[in-house]
């Protein structure tokens, strides 16, 4: 059974993703190039049956699958996902959908509670995260949250016909 989340951050509720949540604007994302140019998603064709699948395959695992959704309205503006590894230590991810709320403080709101919920509430040691080297937002965010640089894969993948490298990050529980 997935753990129920309900993570109160400063901007933003960080809860369960539900079935209800894989609408129209949640595929547009997905199939926004803007939206998913560092993300592995990029190379789908994401519809409601792709996006069930994903959904499903959360159902029974220890990992998590968030809904990010605004604290004033409700409205859900992306997702985070969270896998659980050996050790006590977890990879996170999170994809800002709503481009409009992009550089708002959002997803750095969303990272970060979600961050210190993994350190206090689950007791998690390690937690890990990666992204290409040309993603400039993510870079700051991550930084921002102190974690550290902990490997570089070299030209690991292509972007606009550029190779580029892969950066793995970490944090420990202080």
């Amino acid at each position: 059974m997935t753990k129920k989340i309900n993570i109160q951050g400063k901007k933003v509720i960080l809860s369960n993703f539900q079935e209800t949540d894989i609408s129209k604007k949640y595929l547009n994302w997905l199939n926004d190039p803007e939206v998913v140019k560092f993300s592995k998603q990029r190379f789908i064709n994401h519809d409601f049956f792709s996006s069930k699948n994903y959904f499903d395959s959360f159902i029974g695992s220890k990992n998590l699958f968030i809904s990010i959704k605004l604290s004033e309205g409700n409205q859900m503006i992306g997702t985070m996902t969270v896998y659980f590894k050996n050790h006590n230590a977890v990879d996170v991810g999170i994809m800002i959908g709503d481009k409009s709320k992009w550089g708002r403080g959002y997803g750095k709101d969303a990272w970060n509670s979600l961050l210190v919920w993994l350190e206090n509430e689950l007791n998690i040691v390690k937690i890990t995260a990666g992204t290409l080297a040309s993603n400039i937002g993510m870079l700051k965010l991550i930084k921002e949250s102190g974690m550290l640089l902990e490997s570089i894969k070299k030209n690991h993948e292509i972007i606009d016909n550029i190779s580029v490298d892969v950066l793995y990050f970490s944090k420990f529980k202080s």
